[in-house]
């Protein structure tokens, strides 16, 4: 696997733009991009997912990324990333599986761009708290989280415009660090 200068994790509530903000900055640096696997796994589940189905869609996940890794040449964006599973596991399920936990303390990633709740919510039946009040109390979480991470992170807001380009502009700010 090539070494890789970034790895740029895409985070936030549910409706925020991170995928399309993941796919806009991976087009502008022509580099690999990896999809939130939980959803493609989602969408092939015929019932509602369990406590189980979170290993199993945090261990897609890390499969997918160390795949993309391959493709980089100095910057991988991901789309989410263990921490999101985390996220969900404890709210839903009051715990987190070990294995995932421990994902998170061995994975270095050197950047996460959070995406604001300041954009409409868009249904889609994967989501599932449309409640304004629950997209408050996540992006609470998000921004707990990342900040006891010590990881780099950044809230990007605004309009579709305004969020790549405050993207660009903290991708660009970490290049010259």
């Amino acid at each position: 696997m090539q070494p890789i200068m970034d790895k740029i994790v895409i985070i936030g509530p549910e409706s925020t733009g991170k995928s399309t903000l993941t796919q806009a900055l991976a087009a502008y640096y022509s580099e690999p991009w990896v999809p939130e696997f939980a959803r493609e796994y989602l969408l092939q589940l015929d019932r509602k997912y369990r406590f189980d189905d979170l290993l199993e869609m945090a261990r897609g996940q890390i499969e997918s990324e160390d795949e993309r890794a391959k493709q980089a040449k100095e910057i991988l964006f991901c789309d989410t990333d263990l921490r999101v599973i985390k996220i969900w596991s404890e709210h839903k399920y009051g715990r987190t599986h070990p294995w995932i936990t421990q994902q998170i303390q061995n994975r270095k990633y050197d950047l996460y761009l959070l995406t604001d709740i300041d954009i409409p919510w868009q249904d889609d039946p994967l989501r599932e708290h449309p409640d304004p009040d629950m997209r408050t109390y996540f992006m609470q979480l998000y921004e707990q989280v990342l900040e006891s991470s010590g990881v780099p992170w950044v809230k990007i807001s605004g309009s579709p415009k305004e969020r790549f380009r405050a993207g660009v502009a903290a991708i660009e700010a970490r290049k010259k660090d």
